[in-house]
């Protein structure tokens, strides 16, 4: 009978999961799930209405980068700029999309010869988010979450 206690007694002290609380173990597996998301892709790009949400996520992205692109573009041909030189160069505007739509920049990106001669460039692109259609903001597991983007824009003089 004592060897039976005994290990009774071994069997209840080695396993600890009888102890554990179900929240405890709800909480690791918690941790366990949010370990194995990956936080820097998104299930869904942030969309704009002419934009298909049932299109793969690579076309998503495509169609919202278009539609900022020549949004842009339309914004910057409103406007007749005085260039010393010839310009061809690139720039980058970064921005975020929140959780509830609004754009914002967060930064612009470019060389100084863009900024000697178009000073008033950062301040046209973050007037020209005011006009831009609705956004949907991007999707993680059907949750609207941030995101951040990049946009290269090609200035060209000619």
């Amino acid at each position: 009978m004592r060897k039976l206690l005994i290990l009774s007694c071994l069997y209840l002290l080695s396993s600890c999961n009888l102890f554990t609380s179900t929240e405890e173990k709800t909480l690791r597996l918690v941790e366990k799930e949010l370990q194995a998301i990956n936080w820097n892709d998104v299930d869904q790009y942030p969309l704009f209405d002419d934009c298909d949400e049932t299109v793969s996520k690579s076309a998503q992205k495509e169609c919202f980068e278009n539609t900022l692109l020549l949004h842009f573009s339309m914004i910057l041909q409103e406007f007749e700029f005085i260039l010393d030189k010839d310009v061809e160069e690139i720039v980058y505007v970064d921005f975020l999309v929140d959780k509830e739509g609004k754009m914002t920049v967060l930064n612009i990106d470019k060389n100084s010869i863009i900024q000697d001669q178009i000073p008033e460039f950062d301040g046209i692109i973050s007037r020209s988010l005011k006009s831009l259609p609705p956004v949907e903001p991007a999707l993680k597991r059907g949750i609207p979450v941030n995101t951040k983007c990049r946009i290269p824009i090609i200035l060209n003089s000619e």
